[in-house]
């Protein structure tokens, strides 16, 4: 089905700190010609990490695009050159100051696919243990530690709307039949 949709031309139309955005001139099955937006993403990870008395840690920060705090799962882009699993455990200890000493890999998401090619690899972290907080210059953020149980109820309330945590949290109740 893929070869009835043809790219015929890309356009950068606009280069970003984290993305580019291009137009894509796209042949259709009947033969159409037509414009479409892409977004390019260099990938990001997310981690779902469970402290010793089974509370998850979250992060509550500013997000620009919606002009409001959110309560998200700890995330952040790739580096260049930089795996998901790498990613996913360097941003545990940069925004929540604590070290994994077990982790695995739970589901890898798609956040947008009508327009971005955005992909977060989300990740189980346990075993933590305190380790120095180092946020980026432009990130101020707070760490809080809830309940799965709390976190469902927010997801279910509208009150958690980030699609990452949403996947992530789901995926590691479905996952360990909590």
């Amino acid at each position: 089905m893929s070869d009835e949709y043809k790219r015929i031309g890309r356009e950068l139309v606009y280069e970003g700190t984290i993305v580019n955005v291009y137009k894509d001139k796209m042949q259709l099955f009947d033969g159409s010609i037509h414009d479409w937006d892409f977004i390019k993403h260099p990938g990001a990870a997310a981690v779902v990490p469970v402290d010793s008395e089974g509370k998850i840690i979250m992060v509550r920060q500013y997000r620009n695009a919606l002009g409001r705090y959110t309560l998200e799962l700890p995330a952040g882009g790739k580096n260049p050159d930089e795996d998901f699993e790498t990613c996913a455990l360097r941003e545990l200890e940069e925004e929540t100051g604590f070290k994994a000493g077990r982790h695995e890999h739970l589901t890898t998401i798609f956040t947008t696919v009508a327009l971005m090619d955005e992909q977060i690899a989300i990740y189980l972290a346990t075993e933590l243990s305190p380790c120095k907080q180092h946020l980026d210059e432009d990130e101020f953020l707070n760490v809080e530690h809830h309940s799965l149980d709390e976190l469902v109820s927010m997801i279910y309330e509208s009150k958690i709307q980030d699609s990452k945590t949403i996947c992530g949290l789901l995926t590691y109740k479905s996952k360990f039949n909590l």
